[in-house]
């Protein structure tokens, strides 16, 4: 299948630059997967689309202000550095800008108020990745500071600098994991309210945690689907959340997943007539002609042209079905991408 069988055309002033005025007040396209019927409605409606019975999955993992903004230690020359993981020995794996200039050894400093942060280059790691050590001088703990001084690293797409209200904002309400530098964007419209609602009509609910990493942005380069490959995330399934998946598919309840990236973590689980948990990295890629054998249906965003979540939401709804729902969104002006609007495929 040919990458540009996913292509669609997205005028600009569609992609969502701010989260709407008051969490939840979101549109909402409801796609059936088997008629392509439409529904255009909004997010606090989505209970009168969901059964009693239903098993509502979501990721609970929590973005971390990954994104540190500093000086170059003596120059004083600008330095941006955006943290994409801790690694088993406390170093981090990192994107820096300008990277031509910070080779191993190159030192940083970090400030905001009286709080510092001090980091090194130890190596050079593929595609422009370093190898940063981190440490301060004042007894706090490196990821404390991280979380007074780092901002919220907002998509490439959201073309304006982070400011202190996105914080809450690009953050779903039941965040409980750090370790994601983005957010896993369809868990954003839910309110306490919406989720009481759903309790009320009898929806189940339950957490999966996939931590987001910078792969979630990764183009795909490739002319094939076939060829591309995913960056490994870390998910954590337990036994609590793998048991309830288990007997809504042994009573034949559905499965609703919240988000891709929900997606990707039960459908990387062992199936053996239930599924299994699970803690890890998964590399799973998920795209039209792979088996979906746990989730029936998925609330989600709408996605960028060609890319591998494009990609994953075809594989549950058909690619021709979707794209043509895509088609009507645009027409419509719904809001693209992680601040924009909903879509639920059933």
């Amino acid at each position: 299948m040919n990458v540009s069988d996913f292509d669609f055309e997205l005028p600009e002033s569609l992609i969502a630059q701010e989260p709407p005025v008051r969490r939840g007040d979101s549109r909402l396209l409801v796609l059936d997967r088997q008629s392509g019927e439409l529904v255009h409605t909004t997010f606090p409606q989505i209970g009168e689309f969901l059964r009693a019975g239903d098993l509502l999955v979501v990721n609970d993992t929590r973005v971390f202000p990954a994104r540190l903004l500093g000086n170059r230690v003596p120059s004083g020359g600008n330095v941006e550095c955006l943290l994409l993981a801790q690694q088993e020995d406390g170093t981090w794996e990192a994107l820096v800008h300008p990277g031509q200039k910070l080779k191993p050894g190159a030192r940083i400093e970090f400030q905001s108020g009286e709080r510092r942060l001090f980091g090194e280059i130890l190596s050079q790691r593929f595609f422009g990745r370093r190898r940063v050590r981190l440490w301060t001088t004042s007894g706090e703990r490196v990821t404390d500071v991280i979380d007074a001084i780092g901002h919220i690293p907002l998509p490439p797409y959201i073309k304006r600098d982070d400011r202190p209200e996105d914080r809450e904002r690009y953050q779903t309400i039941y965040a409980e994991h750090r370790g994601s530098i983005a957010a896993p964007t369809a868990g954003l419209h839910f309110t306490n309210r919406i989720l009481a609602d759903l309790r009320r009509r009898g929806v189940e609910l339950t957490a999966v945690t996939l931590h987001v990493g910078y792969g979630t942005f990764k183009p795909v380069r490739v002319e094939q689907v076939e060829h591309h490959t995913v960056d490994a995330e870390i998910i954590s399934v337990g036994q609590e959340a793998a048991d309830a998946v288990s007997r809504a598919r042994r009573e034949g309840r559905r499965v609703i997943a919240v988000g891709t990236t929900t997606v990707r973590a039960l459908e990387s689980l062992p199936v053996y007539g239930g599924v299994g948990p699970m803690t890890g990295p998964t590399t799973l890629f998920i795209a039209p002609g792979f088996e979906i054998r746990v989730v029936d249906g998925l609330i989600t965003n709408f996605h960028l042209p060609r890319s591998s979540l494009l990609m994953l939401v075809a594989a549950l709804a058909g690619r021709e079905r979707l794209l043509s729902a895509y088609r009507e969104a645009v027409a419509r002006g719904y809001r693209f991408y992680s601040y924009g609007d909903a879509m639920l495929v059933v």
